[in-house]
């Protein structure tokens, strides 16, 4: 890894940036092997659960505008589709449940408690992925999330 990539992700890691980490992630793709590219994650993770707890005990909301508590909520919104792909869905409808009360974008609110109903469902990630989720809207839609839907859950 050069000096210069490692310099920029240690500042940004200092600075609690996440944002700026996110733009340097496809460097990250390019040199980091991936026990490193995982450790880089992880600490994307840290950094967006730390500000998530801040949040929590100052109540206060993400702001969708805000670079900073964009890229918090995409982290941990990752986060929780990859628990809900691992099978865990009680902890991803747990987490769905916390994103969209946390965010004050009422899309991404709206989007978070269909995520949470299929959790809640029972849903297998792929079967909500196949038969739930309109791909290429979504695909289309310039989110970070999974923003539409072909039906509602139960329907």
């Amino acid at each position: 890894m050069s000096d210069k990539l490692k310099e920029k992700i240690f500042n940004a890691q200092s600075e609690g940036d996440i944002a700026s980490l996110y733009v340097l992630e496809s460097e990250a793709h390019e040199k980091f092997d991936e026990d490193t590219l995982m450790a880089y994650y992880a600490n994307i993770l840290d950094l967006a659960l730390e500000r998530l707890t801040n949040a929590l005990e100052n109540l206060e909301q993400l702001d969708m505008t805000q670079v900073q508590d964009f890229a918090t909520l995409r982290a941990l919104y990752e986060y929780a589709i990859e628990h809900y792909s691992a099978g865990s869905v009680h902890d991803a409808s747990a987490l769905f449940e916390v994103l969209g009360g946390i965010s004050n974008d009422e899309a991404f609110s709206e989007a978070m408690k269909v995520h949470r109903a299929a959790c809640d469902a029972q849903i297998p990630f792929d079967d909500f992925i196949e038969s739930y989720v309109d791909m290429n809207a979504t695909q289309n839609g310039g989110k970070f999330y999974i923003s539409y839907f072909t039906k509602g859950i139960g329907e």
